[in-house]
């Protein structure tokens, strides 16, 4: 129990152990599968469920603990910091897949282009961006343009970065309505999002070629954009739950670093698609 002075210790912290031993089994389940072994699936199945129990355990008290005035001044700052690294360690997770397609696009591909090393290694191959390797060994595909799905997934992203700042503006002035309203909008926006991605993905490999084997612009494409609809999905199952709490009278002007945590979370999807859009789109 903390107080004005006293730091919040938490009691008996079991649900990381659960997390852990559900990662475990997920991670001997993947094992398993790649392996040829039948169990490999179940294994990953009931590793999944034992996590995300976890999950709902572990946010499902801390809401409790949270609402009921357990926290003080510090533990909101340890909450913060936590979330600070925790985008950090994100930033980094793209800053790699951004540098491999910076790498590759302007400093591998010319390199294969050039003198001796075309010479050498295949002759005939064009230094030219999009590719999909010499010889074009991973098969005919058409690149994927920025001016449909694309651009309007920009705009669905960059509106959803609106609402939920809203949303956040109707928490500070205590305005529910206004703070559902904006959420609803944002977690809407939000699935809209990974249903077009989906709707993309599928017209790729249905007609346009471009899959996972259509070369190194076909595993960095993929890779990219793929992760990235990940955390879109991931951030929209939070604020679900930020909504799910705010419709049961959770959050206050003073106490609601969960919702905070989440825009923060939300915003930096925005910052990572409008790279994307450019870097992987446009250019």
């Amino acid at each position: 129990m903390s107080t004005n002075t006293a730091y919040y210790i938490p009691h008996k912290a079991t649900w990381p152990v659960i997390g852990t031993l559900g990662l475990v089994t997920m991670l001997a389940g993947f094992a398993n599968y790649l392996n040829g072994s039948s169990i490999g699936p179940t294994l990953m199945v009931a590793g999944l469920f034992i996590f995300i129990v976890m999950l709902v355990g572990w946010f499902t008290l801390q809401a409790t603990e949270s609402e009921s005035g357990m926290y003080n001044h510090d533990v909101g700052i340890s909450y913060r910091m936590g979330m600070m690294w925790f985008i950090f360690s994100e930033i980094v997770f793209f800053a790699v897949f951004f540098g491999t397609l910076w790498y590759t696009r302007n400093l591998s591909v010319p390199w294969l282009g050039e003198g001796a090393t075309k010479e050498l290694l295949h002759p005939a191959y064009q230094a030219v961006w999009p590719t999909n390797g010499p010889g074009k060994v991973g098969g005919d595909f058409e690149p994927m343009g920025a001016w449909g799905l694309p651009f309007l997934n920009t705009l669905i992203l960059l509106s959803s970065g609106v609402t939920v700042t809203w949303a956040h503006h109707g928490l500070l002035a205590k305005n529910r309505d206004q703070l559902i309203k904006g959420l609803i909008a944002t977690v809407a926006l939000g699935f809209l999002f990974v249903a077009f991605q989906a709707f993309e993905y599928h017209e790729a490999y249905t007609e346009m070629g471009l899959t996972l084997g259509s070369g190194v612009y076909g595993s960095t494409f993929f890779m990219l954009t793929g992760f990235h609809g990940f955390h879109v999905c991931i951030g929209a199952i939070i604020l679900s739950v930020v909504l799910f709490r705010s419709a049961k009278g959770h959050f206050k002007p003073e106490n609601h670093f969960a919702f905070e945590a989440a825009a923060w979370y939300w915003h930096f999807v925005d910052v990572v698609w409008l790279g994307l859009f450019i870097f992987v789109y446009l250019i």
